[in-house]
């Protein structure tokens, strides 16, 4: 069918729905959608040109704040990737401190999301209590470094901040309380009838096209493959005995129970890594200027981030480049969409969780002669 027989609907980039400056045009016949052509770029601020003329200690700050909810990775990747370049060995108890503080930083997101998904699916009461549950994520925060989003304990070379005993404790005693909190209301995700009715065989990714069409994180993890860089062993990671959570649903109730279970999983890691945290030193000086070509990869509540960084040896990063994973997961959307109902686009595209704070690039095309 022609799309000049078609009824063209625009998504975003503001829309009561979906909190993201995102525009997708819909093609429908009738209800059903017959394709989809995403149009970004709303809030490009030009990161990695920024990154290029900071000295390279400073865009540790501004890594940082790519993304307000994953920023704590964001730092931590930094940090590692010029330790990569740098041959900089951080302390093993720094290792866990950063381990903790990332899985603090996937519980506040997977939170975040999972009251957002119950908001857009209909069930705001849900979506109140889940954010009442995720202020104690927020409160342990401020706690270990007086601020409820942005931790900014990150530091090249290990960690400014440690934890003592009064601060071990309360974390082990809220993870607890969230452990409670949690399972009030897990089940409205697993069994609740209407809830399903709207998740259940919706936006199906097929184990094939979820990896032909390279999508990263819970949306991967949901159509079967076990694929989470924490599987590399980074940090503390390869202490812990992590094991990705995978589902064969292919569904978006795959994709809900995937960050469902990694919420409860969090928790273990958070406790686990407390109660085996090394004694010694939190950081160690920097002594070299980034040198060479290094990637460095983590698992951020989305997916796989990736940063690529290039040094000669000065002060200033000849590139750094950074793919987030909505990136990669917005072309398997495209393909969950084709074939649903116009009804069905909320739950489909909350799905993927996408942030385009982290997303938003710019592409420079040059005429040939």
């Amino acid at each position: 069918m022609s799309k000049g027989k078609l009824t063209t609907i625009p998504f975003g980039p503001q829309h009561p729905v979906l909190p993201e400056a995102v525009q997708l045009q819909f093609y429908v016949d009738e209800e059903k959608i017959v394709d989809v052509l995403p149009n970004l770029g709303y809030i490009h601020r030009g990161i990695e040109k920024a990154a290029e003329l900071n000295d390279y200690r400073r865009n540790l700050y501004l890594c940082e704040r790519i993304c307000g909810i994953c920023n704590i990775i964001h730092g931590q990747t930094y940090a590692g990737l010029i330790e990569k370049m740098t041959d900089t060995e951080i302390p093993i108890r720094a290792k866990y401190l950063r381990t903790i503080w990332a899985e603090v930083a996937r519980l506040q997101s997977h939170l975040l999301w999972l009251g957002l998904f119950g908001e857009a699916v209909g069930f705001e009461s849900l979506f109140m209590k889940i954010w009442k549950d995720r202020e104690l994520v927020l409160e342990l925060t401020e706690a270990t470094n007086g601020h409820r989003v942005h931790l900014g304990t990150t530091v090249i070379g290990g960690v400014n901040k440690d934890m003592d005993g009064k601060l071990q404790s309360r974390y082990l005693k809220d993870m607890d309380i969230l452990t409670k909190e949690v399972n009030d209301w897990a089940d409205v995700f697993r069994k609740d009838k209407s809830f399903l009715s709207k998740t259940v065989g919706m936006g199906i990714l097929s184990k094939k096209d979820a990896i032909h069409s390279g999508a990263v994180g819970p949306v991967i993890r949901a159509s079967g493959i076990p694929q989470d860089m924490r599987n590399n062993g980074y940090e503390a990671y390869g202490e812990l005995d992590f094991e990705p959570i995978t589902y064969d649903t292919c569904d978006v109730q795959g994709r809900v129970l995937v960050r469902l279970d990694e919420t409860y999983q969090s928790i273990e890691l958070i406790k686990r890594a407390i109660k085996q945290l090394p004694q010694g030193p939190i950081a160690v000086k920097n002594e070299k200027f980034p040198d060479g070509e290094v990637i460095y990869r983590t698992e951020q509540p989305r997916g796989e981030l990736f940063y690529y960084g290039k040094g000669d040896g000065s002060i200033h990063l000849e590139r750094l480049r950074i793919r987030t994973p909505t990136i990669p997961n917005i072309p398997p959307l495209l393909g969950m969409l084709v074939g649903h109902n116009v009804a069905d686009i909320p739950s489909i595209v909350h799905s993927i969780d996408p942030c385009m704070s982290c997303t938003e690039r710019i592409t420079d095309v040059k005429e040939m002669a």
